[in-house]
């Protein structure tokens, strides 16, 4: 399952914070900030989807994400590659390598962590 645009901006600040309460997610947008309700609801959507859960304190609540960031994007990339590259990580990576501006530098700290890579397998 996925996450709105809106979701995983709302989802980034609870990773950042990894565990907040309504107060402490409201402070960590910047202005204009959503309303309450707004974030109350996001917060529903997360929860039924099984991203977010929390703990009750009296009447608040501490909020936490139940799938770790890494784990999120990595499915969300495979996905990518699958749908778009013709689950080919080879056409995915020289799509990437020559449809952004990477300096020659980057292009080199690219390479380095694929030999890495490569040398780890």
């Amino acid at each position: 399952m996925q996450l709105s645009k809106t979701e995983e901006e709302l989802m980034n600040i609870l990773w950042k914070h990894k565990k907040a309460f309504m107060k402490d997610l409201l402070e960590a947008y910047e202005e204009p900030k959503p309303a309450t309700t707004t974030v109350a609801t996001l917060l529903k959507r997360m929860s039924d989807k099984g991203f977010v859960a929390y703990k009750s304190f009296g009447r608040s609540r501490e909020y936490y994400p139940l799938v770790k960031k890494k784990d999120y994007f990595s499915k969300h990339v495979n996905g990518l590659i699958k749908n778009f590259f013709n689950d080919s990580p080879s056409q995915f990576a020289s799509f990437f390598t020559q449809s952004t501006d990477l300096s020659k530098e980057e292009l080199e700290a690219l390479k380095k962590l694929i030999d890495q890579e490569i040398k780890r397998k």
